[in-house]
This record gives structure tokens, C-alpha cells and sequence, in this order.
């Protein structure tokens, strides 16, 4: 196939995976963990199964996390063949103007591998104390640098946007403006976008926005050992080397063997159980490469707890797979083809009508709020509620993690409309983010509280708002299924021709 070419599909037992095994792992996920967004498995190089949860789309992109910081590896793998640096370079040597002044012994002895490996010597993650910084590679080379490098694992995604801007320092490109040439156009990963930082440095410890595609494609070449269509994209030597155990993370005062997160830490990338490893990011964003079956599985998510999303693949999918093809399963395929077809997240149950509904035309005014909501009305039509909003003018608050940092709230009238026990696509600028592609349902889950759910189609977030009507009043209750910060947030309370 050329290098745009899908992947190819093919029946689960052909390539010696079980149907019904499949089948039992999405209803697992599905009836167990809340909520997994898209899936592809692949066992030698044929996709066996693929599917998405109502209201996303395999076919839009989906924020990556940590993810990301897979990518970032690779890139330095391929600068490294370039021989633009090796990993046993020091960090200083590249940022000479950016340095402190006496430079500190342990950051002296800080090499690329260090910050490949999570060993800087860091005491704990820079992220927070650099992103806030107009150069963060200044801030990163500032900080104390606790331990020895190489002594001391510490999870630090500021140690993974270095990198990054290592890249961009030695190439004078981006990372994703490098890796599009060398990587992406090369194995068929069309479309990617990656958020960086006001400076103009892709973020490299997250930011990456990609396809489930385009997940099991990364995963795929390097199950290939870097190879594609039998042709070198990645070294050899660099998969083994960013696969491999360079960092031990075990607790040692609470040692866990069942824990996918004390077996080993990469290149930026985590060893599993089982001699797997994995790209991994922040609720469930997973690239898991099973060398020994022969298998790559790419999962997109919105959940808090991604272990119970591993410990399905483990207990459910692993076990479903047969060293060679296994007779035809017409039933099981079909099982899992209708059960696949028919994946939907849950949306608010309810009436679509309500004696308490607000009179068309009226407009609730608010007061000042976290989420910068001037004015509100609903439209409560047969078949939708048209809401029509008010945003202040402001700066989204963070430091980048949970999306690109200072965007702008919309200021002006805005509309989302929300399906009565079904998805109206839209964009919506509720909350504290810039506009982003949603989905939306809601139903009178009591006589005076319309609920209803934002699916942000193309990150992990899922807002629940709960309007509540007293009178001239309404107040707002939201929360979020996963954050970095607070999942549930402080009511918003308007009032009708007030203010």
C-alpha cells in the first residue's frame, strides 16, 4: 500500500484473535469505565476491529496528553541519526545565552538522555514553575537541580518541552513541522496539529492532536522496528533503545507489581506488563505495542483512572489472542460488528418538556463568574433547546496542559443547540476554553432542572450542566467528567432583566 493508503482490515480470527473476545472487552469498557471515546486494534498489521462511542468520530482528531511526548521521542531519535546531537550531550550545550551564571554541577552533567528518560535530577515536575515564563527553556536551565541527574526518576513533562525546543534550536523547525517530512508524511498521519507555546516552541510533552488512525499507524511502525511498507522512517536502534528500561519508577516504600506505572520508564515512553510498552497520556490517551502477539491497540479516552482501562486489555483482549488463525466465527464477528455499531456514551434521561420552561425571548443576566458568562436564554423548541450566551471578554487561565495557553473567550452572542435524547453537533465556548467542536443532548431530569451534557468531540472533556428555574432566577451547577484541576466548579447564578 503507498503511505496514504488505510490500513488494511481483515476478519479478528484470520489473524488469530477471538471475536467474541473483543466484543467482551467493549462491553466491559463500556459497562465498567466512563468513558472511552475510540478504539483500533491491529494484529499483524491488520486492523481486526475499530469502533468509536456516540458522539465521537474515528475520523476526528483527538487531544493526545502525554501522548505527545512519544512523538517527541522519535524526533529526537531522527536528529539523532541526522547526527545533529547525540543523547550523551549535555543539555548546556545547546542553549549557551540561556544559561545561569555560575552554572550549578548538576546541571552541568544533565545530557539529553536525562531528559529522554525522566532522570534530570529534578526533585519534582518544572512544568508549573517554567510554562508561566515567556522562555521556559531560561526558566528550565534556572531552576535547582536537586539530584544527580540520572539518580532520581521524576515525571516532568517541562523536561519533555526542552526537548522540543531542543529540536527547533537544532533544526530551525518546530517539532511538527520536522516530524510532518520525516514522520507523519511518511507512514500516512494527515492532518495533525500540535499547540505550542507564546514563544513559538511546540509544547513536546503534550499538545498533539491526531486521528485513532494515526495513534495505531505510530504504534504500528514501531512494532515494525521503525519500518514502514519495508522501508526505514525510524532507525532500528532508536525503537529499541526508547522502548527499553532506562529509568527504574518503582515505589520503593510501596513496591506494586500490578501497577503499569512501576515497570520501567523509556525515551518517553512506559514499559507495561507483560514486556509491553506504551505511549500514554493524561485519561486514557493510550498507544500500547504488544511485541510479542504481534499486536498494537490505540485507545482514546475521557477517564480518571487509567489503570482499569489497562487492566481490561490484560484480562480480557490479551487472553483473545491465539499464536496462529482460528476457524471462522460468523456469529462472533457479527456480535461484535452490531455491538461495535451500536457504542454510544449516556446521555441525560428525562422529559423534553417542562410547565417551568423560560419564556422564549427572556434573558437571564449574570454577575461576574469563573466561566465569564455575561447573559443567557433558552429556546425551548419541539424538538431542541436553541441556548443563546453572552461571554465577557478574558484570557483562558492555565499553564497549557489542558489546551493552548491565553486563548480568547468569544465575546459576542454565541448559540448551541442541545437534541432532546439524541447529539446536535455545534461548537460551544462554555467554560473556561476557546471554542471547540461539541455535541450536545439534554432532557428535563426534573420538573425544574434541564441537564444537559457538552461532548467536546475532539478532547476528553464532557461537561454536565444542570439548569435550574426558580421564578426570575436560574443558577448553573457544572462539572467536568476529568481535569487537571477541579472536576466540579462554583454554581453561576443570573437573574431575569437584572444587572
Amino acid at each position: 500500500m503507498t503511505k496514504f493508503d488505510p490500513l488494511p482490515r481483515g476478519d479478528p480470527e484470520a489473524q488469530g484473535v477471538r471475536a467474541k473476545a473483543i466484543r467482551d472487552f467493549l462491553k466491559a469498557a463500556d459497562e465498567k469505565i466512563d468513558s472511552v471515546h475510540g478504539f483500533m486494534l491491529l494484529r499483524h498489521g491488520v486492523v481486526v476491529a475499530e469502533g468509536a462511542w456516540k458522539p465521537y468520530r474515528l475520523d476526528g482528531r483527538h487531544m493526545l496528553f502525554s501522548l505527545s511526548k512519544s512523538f517527541t521521542s522519535t524526533a529526537v531519535g531522527l536528529a539523532v541519526s541526522e547526527g545533529r546531537l547525540s543523547v550523551e550531550d549535555p543539555i548546556v550545550s545547546f542553549f549557551p545565552r540561556k544559561l545561569p551564571s555560575p552554572v550549578p554541577a548538576n546541571l552541568s552533567a544533565m545530557k539529553v538522555k536525562h531528559l529522554l528518560s525522566m532522570n534530570t535530577g529534578h526533585a519534582e515536575d518544572t512544568t508549573d514553575r517554567i510554562m508561566h515564563d515567556r522562555d521556559p527553556v531560561r526558566a528550565f536551565l534556572a531552576l535547582a537541580v536537586e539530584h544527580e541527574p540520572g539518580t532520581h526518576f521524576v515525571y516532568n513533562s517541562g523536561a519533555s518541552f526542552v526537548l522540543s525546543a531542543l529540536v527547533q534550536e537544532l533544526t530551525d523547525k518546530r517539532l511538527s513541522s520536522y516530524l510532518k517530512s520525516r514522520l507523519f508524511d511518511k507512514i500516512g498521519i494527515e492532518g495533525a496539529a500540535w499547540d505550542r507555546h507564546p514563544c513559538g516552541v511546540d509544547f513536546g510533552g503534550w499538545g498533539l492532536n491526531v486521528k485513532v488512525e494515526d495513534i495505531a499507524r505510530f504504534g504500528q511502525l514501531y512494532l515494525q522496528k521503525g519500518k514502514w511498507n519495508g522501508q526505514p522512517v525510524v532507525p532500528t536502534s532508536w525503537v529499541e533503545t526508547a522502548t527499553a528500561k532506562h529509568s527504574e519508577n518503582a515505589d520503593p516504600s510501596k513496591p506494586d507489581p500490578s501497577s503499569d506505572w512501576q515497570q520501567g520508564y523509556g525515551y518517553q515512553f512506559w514499559r507495561c506488563k507483560h514486556g509491553f510498552y506504551r505511549g500514554d497520556g493524561a485519561f486514557g490517551q493510550l498507544c500500547v505495542v504488544m511485541p510479542e502477539q504481534d499486536a498494537v491497540l490505540a485507545l482514546v479516552a475521557g477517564l480518571p483512572d487509567i489503570q482499569a482501562e489497562l487492566n481490561l486489555v490484560w484480562d480480557i483482549l490479551v487472553p483473545g489472542m491465539a499464536p496462529s488463525a482460528l476457524p471462522p466465527d460468523p456469529e462472533g464477528k457479527a456480535e461484535l460488528g452490531a455491538f461495535a455499531e451500536g457504542l454510544s456514551l449516556r446521555i441525560p434521561q428525562g422529559s423534553d418538556k417542562s410547565a417551568n420552561a423560560p419564556a422564549r425571548g427572556r434573558t437571564y443576566r449574570f454577575g461576574a463568574n469563573w466561566a465569564g458568562i455575561a447573559a443567557m436564554s433558552f429556546d425551548f423548541g419541539p424538538d431542541a433547546l436553541e441556548l443563546r450566551y453572552r461571554t465577557t471578554r478574558g484570557k483562558a487561565k492555565g499553564n497549557g496542559l489542558d489546551g493552548p495557553l491565553e486563548i480568547k473567550r468569544c465575546f459576542g452572542t454565541r448559540s448551541l443547540k442541545v437534541g432532546y435524547g439524541e447529539w446536535i453537533d455545534g461548537v460551544s465556548a462554555l467554560g473556561d476554553s476557546g471554542p471547540r467542536k461539541a455535541a450536545c443532548s439534554g432532557a428535563w431530569t426534573a420538573p425544574d432542572t434541564f441537564t444537559m451534557k457538552i461532548f467536546e468531540r475532539e478532547t476528553p472533556f464532557v461537561l454536565s450542566i444542570a439548569y435550574r428555574f426558580e421564578g426570575d432566577r436560574v443558577s448553573a451547577l457544572v462539572k467536568q467528567n476529568v481535569n487537571m484541576g477541579p472536576t466540579e466548579f462554583p454554581p453561576i447564578e443570573g437573574r431575569a432583566n437584572a444587572y
